[in-house]
């Protein structure tokens, strides 16, 4: 065999390798990306909050619902971004309903203000979908004490929703969706730490906040019943948001240039990851379901931690003691 027909081989070797491989990716990518929900819904004067609805999951949300004609409002921390992706959306879906709100998680008068603000423009609320959260980020607190995590993704959705629960009633029938994680099947409530005072493991502590939304819907829907008000779980899937800024490891040089391409073909676009939301948030025929967990649009079962009625009822009166939702009130 003479060099050039040497070399010509190897090059269409190589050439044909890398097609393969590629499309083998994208295959295994369109394989990970979950249920869709595909069903036809009108949400014509429905009022829905999403909270984090400035990125990823959250703002796939509230698009999806604008296009259905909702009355969308963002939650959010960041107004600025939130403006911006509202004009997105707006352009886009050519909805005017959709309304930037500030809210920050990561503040109890922060929320009380939110609340206070939206029911001087809404008389109801139908749908409230608890998107906003943090993951394994260095241990600080919120403004209140409160370990950021577990403030942000539990105990300001804890201190909302209950802020909104005569709204919800008032709207019946409604729905409460909390967005949680498959994280909170290695869950542990630390009921002789739960603020991690003692001890830190970011890891540690989002799983524990992500067992805390299931075990807060669970009970919320038992305290729920006979109102026609629902509350449902769910794990929205391996998604590329900026939910994972805070690790380091996936932002650094060597993670962009290697570990994220090996990663890329098991990871949902936000689109698909708010597909599990929407189905959960819209589909009629789970207008009675509740308490329970779903991913991939389709009902799961739920960590055994998750079902502890003894830890789910000391998590809810610790979360009265911290956030305190009937004792003060903003107008």
């Amino acid at each position: 065999m003479s060099l050039l027909a040497f070399l010509k081989s190897r090059s269409v070797f190589w050439m044909s390798l890398t097609a393969s491989t590629t499309g083998l990716a994208f295959f295994v990518k369109d394989l990970m990306q979950g249920g869709q929900f595909t069903k036809e819904t009108n949400e014509t004067g429905k009022v829905v909050i999403v909270t984090g609805a400035n990125t990823g999951i959250g703002k796939e949300t509230a698009r999806e619902i604008a296009k259905r004609g909702g009355t969308v409002y963002m939650a959010c921390r960041n107004i600025k971004k939130c403006e911006e992706a509202r004009e997105e959306i707006v352009l886009e879906t050519k909805n005017k309903y959709v309304y930037c709100r500030q809210c920050d998680l990561a503040s109890q008068e922060s929320i009380r203000h939110f609340v206070a603000a939206f029911k001087r423009e809404q008389e109801h609320l139908h749908v409230l979908i608890n998107n906003a959260g943090v993951m394994r980020c260095p241990r600080s607190l919120t403004s209140d004490g409160i370990e950021l995590q577990l403030g942000v993704n539990h105990m300001g959705h804890f201190l909302l929703t209950n802020l909104l629960l005569d709204l919800l009633k008032k709207s019946a029938p409604s729905r409460i969706v909390n967005v949680s994680s498959l994280a909170h099947t290695r869950g542990e409530i630390n009921t002789g730490d739960l603020n991690s005072d003692k001890s830190y493991d970011e890891g540690k502590a989002y799983s524990q906040s992500k067992l805390a939304n299931v075990l807060f819907t669970r009970e919320l829907a038992k305290r729920l019943e006979g109102t026609k008000v629902t509350a449902n779980a769910l794990h929205p899937g391996v998604v590329d948001t900026e939910i994972i800024r805070h690790m380091g490891f996936f932002n650094n040089f060597f993670a962009g240039l290697f570990v994220k391409p090996l990663f890329w073909p098991f990871v949902k676009t936000p689109k698909n990851g708010a597909q599990t939301t929407l189905y959960v948030a819209l589909d009629p025929e789970l207008e009675k379901v509740t308490g329970q967990y779903f991913s991939d649009c389709k009902l799961k079962e739920m960590a055994p931690a998750a079902t502890d009625t003894q830890t789910a009822k000391w998590l809810w009166a610790v979360s009265e003691k911290w956030t305190r939702p009937t004792m003060i009130k903003i107008h």
